[in-house]
């Protein structure tokens, strides 16, 4: 049995993204304002905060408006105000027509928003919340969850110097008992310890299942000619086909940088389709290559989305603890946003264990954070959206985006239908033989490039002897039942060459490069025999994004 050192506070939180810090400012500013001393602890996995933070990112303020109202003076990095939106229709590899706004969902117009950097926005955030007292641990994992007598007493953080096989090197530092009175989980999308709470508290009984999609991002310097700083982009169309959903953006910030990505819905059914080649693909488009030749790539980055929406919603507390944000899935995908709506479940959150903790409560079960999220903005505005991916999902492409017009231009999102999409994401691969090849060009260097060259650019780095964070339920399963049914599709979905099959010596092998991930979560999500799991690897692994 391991020796841990244990430190107690009032409120851990799991996560430095918008919900968390969002969480600490809230939680602080409340004790401020009541004269109540409150020791509060934020814990970050990547290096520094920001560092594992990705995000397109046009920015709704509104939740930050009522957070710190005062943003603008206190130096809020929301420089680039939207000044053109335009959404496209890609027919093809050369064609796209621009749509009238009428005849698009009003939730894709931008006026008033911004065009940022959350990473950025995130270490504003947590300068924030340091200066009203709130401790932030970057370089710290949230490992494993502390449950006694059936409610969450806090986290253990990740041990540091185990080498491949578990045993202690030299130099070895046990994890911490982090002890709360209550804890936030607010880890981003399929956080691994949301995944486990969902589990444990049975937290999607009666919910639909939760789907994802997985975004792409690359941030390129370009020719001031072809820059126009507040410009908007969003399309649909080409390079995705057939059953695969999805869009394009780029957003033209400022300093003569575009940011260009790509998400796919994780429900495609071509075990074939690489959705990093999809993306390079996308790039040779004249919309985006005219902007981007002769610029330069600066960064790359991937991370997986939940978007089901209000119906895959799983309940948000349980004893000890609530689920905020992108762990609990609050994005709205009908605005292809969730940054607003996370940080303000972050705040009901801190609102409603304030209120707890201030009664002399601790280690119960927030039932009135639910009353909270259902009388706020964040609910009615997901509740409109309800059948945004669902519609897609069941009428396609036209139809779907046809219905989710007359419903959010028409109707306020207030038709009285349901949709809901109840197989998930996992279970949609056809076999290899059912589904069409597809042969996608090699890279150009010039737009397109290759996973290894694009992962350089996302500055990921893991300790190279420490236990794998990749976990096979049965490490047969990819040879003997993924390979011959789906083509081993990992070596496909992952957008950072992870998994790789091997053949050379005329035997298949499984190959885990897990110093290449970026944490995206992909693989935990998509794997058809659900037997990946994704856990924390040493703090501070990963990708060290610096203006994602």
């Amino acid at each position: 049995m391991v020796e841990r050192e244990t430190m107690e506070f009032d409120v851990v939180i799991v996560g430095a993204g918008p919900s968390g810090l969002a969480s600490a400012i809230k939680l602080a500013q409340l004790a401020q304002e009541q004269q109540q001393e409150l020791m509060i602890c934020v814990v970050e996995k990547g290096s520094e905060v920001g560092a594992h933070v990705l995000s397109g990112a046009v920015f709704e303020t509104r939740a930050l408006d009522e957070l710190l109202p005062n943003w603008q003076e206190l130096g809020a990095p929301l420089h680039t105000q939207v000044t053109e939106d335009e959404i496209l229709w890609f027919s093809d590899e050369q064609k796209a027509k621009s749509l009238p706004h009428f005849m698009v969902p009003k939730t894709f117009h931008n006026n008033g928003n911004y065009i940022v950097s959350m990473g950025n926005v995130c270490r504003f955030l947590a300068e924030q919340a340091e200066q009203l007292g709130v401790e932030i641990f970057p370089g710290f994992s949230a490992h494993e969850l502390l449950i006694e007598d059936d409610s969450v007493k806090g986290i253990i953080t990740g041990d540091m110097g185990r080498d491949k096989e578990g045993n202690e090197k030299p130099g070895f530092m046990p994890g911490m008992e982090l002890r709360a009175k209550y804890t936030i989980f607010a880890e981003g999308c399929r956080g691994h310890l949301g995944k486990q709470l969902i589990n444990q508290f049975a937290l999607d009984k009666d919910r639909s299942v939760q789907h994802y999609g997985l975004g792409f991002k690359e941030i390129w310097q370009v020719d001031a000619q072809q820059h126009q700083q507040g410009k908007v982009v969003h399309g649909t169309g080409w390079p995705l086909s057939g059953d695969t959903n999805g869009g394009a953006f780029m957003y033209h910030c400022e300093d003569n940088q575009v940011v260009v990505g790509l998400i796919v819905d994780l429900n495609y059914t071509n075990p074939h389709l690489s959705p990093f080649d999809e993306f390079q693909r996308m790039k040779h488009h004249p919309v985006f290559a005219d902007v981007l030749k002769g610029g330069k790539r600066l960064a790359y980055g991937a991370r997986a989305i939940a978007k089901g929406g209000l119906h895959s919603l799983p309940k948000m507390h349980f004893p000890g603890g609530l689920l905020v944000g992108c762990d609990a899935g609050t994005l709205n995908f009908a605005k292809i946003k969730g940054n607003h709506t996370a940080m303000k479940s972050g705040m009901l959150a801190a609102e409603s264990i304030f209120a707890a903790i201030k009664a002399g409560d601790q280690h119960t079960d927030l039932a009135d954070f639910a009353q909270r999220f259902e009388s706020s903005w964040v609910y009615d505005e997901l509740y409109r959206s309800r059948n945004f991916g669902p519609a897609m999902h069941k009428l396609g492409k036209f139809f779907g985006g046809a219905y989710n017009t007359l419903d959010q231009n028409l109707f306020a999102g207030k038709l009285p239908f349901t949709f809901k999409d109840n197989t998930p994401d996992y279970a949609t691969l056809l076999s290899s033989s059912q589904a069409p090849k597809i042969d996608y060009p090699k890279p150009d260097g010039e737009l397109s490039f290759d996973k290894l060259s694009s992962v350089f650019l996302s500055n990921t780095n893991h300790e190279e002897s420490q236990p794998c964070h990749l976990q096979l339920k049965d490490a047969a399963i990819p040879i003997t039942v993924n390979l011959p049914r789906f083509d081993e599709p990992a070596q496909r979905y992952c957008p950072a060459g992870v998994y790789e099959v091997d053949d050379s010596e005329g035997e298949a092998k499984f190959v885990i490069n897990a110093q290449n991930c970026v944490h995206c979560k992909t693989c935990d999500i998509k794997d058809p025999s659900q037997n990946i799991t994704w856990v924390t690897p040493e703090g501070a692994g990963g990708p060290n994004y610096p203006n994602m």
